[in-house]
Parts: C-alpha cells; structure tokens; sequence
C-alpha cells in the first residue's frame, strides 16, 4: 500500500465511523438514538484505533492535518518526505 493511499484510506476509515456513531446518536428513529456522549466517545475512540491499526504500519498514521502541520512546525518530517503533499492528501479525505 503506498503511502498516500494509507493516509486517505485511513482518514476515510476514521470519519466513516466516527462520524456514523454520531450520527446514530443524534439522529431519530435509529436504535442509537439517545445514546449520549459517552457512545460517541467510544465510538471516536474505536475509529481512532481502527485507523491507526490498519494505516499506522504504512505511513505511520498522520490522520490528522493538525499533526502533519504540528511534525513540520518542530522541524520533523513526515513519512511521505513531502509535507504539503501529505497534507493535501489527509484534506482530499
């Protein structure tokens, strides 16, 4: 897997679900409806490790813009080397 697909796979994976409990909380007539913050937390919390899990092994799991932007502010680099086409990538998730 190359590395700008794992990033934009793993962005995908992380607001598919993370946003689908919060989704099935606020929503009427669905059986999560009601739920409470603490379903969506967990619900966060296991898109996070989702996407880490299947991504992290490839490109170390930049999933966040905020942390691409934070690694190259300290004078990091990013897995992908280029820090403007990893960045552009996480936003076309």
């Amino acid at each position: 897997m190359d590395i700008f697909m794992a990033e934009l796979f793993g962005t995908m994976i992380l607001i598919l679900l993370g946003d689908g409990v919060v989704a099935n909380v606020v929503l009427s007539k669905n059986k999560g409806e009601g739920g409470g913050w603490i379903v969506i937390t967990a619900g966060w919390g296991f898109a996070v490790a989702m996407a880490v899990y299947v991504t992290g092994w490839v490109s170390g799991a930049h999933l966040n813009p905020a942390v691409t932007v934070g690694l190259v502010v300290v004078g990091g680099t990013t897995p992908a080397g280029d820090p403007v086409v990893n960045h552009l990538i996480q936003y076309l998730a």
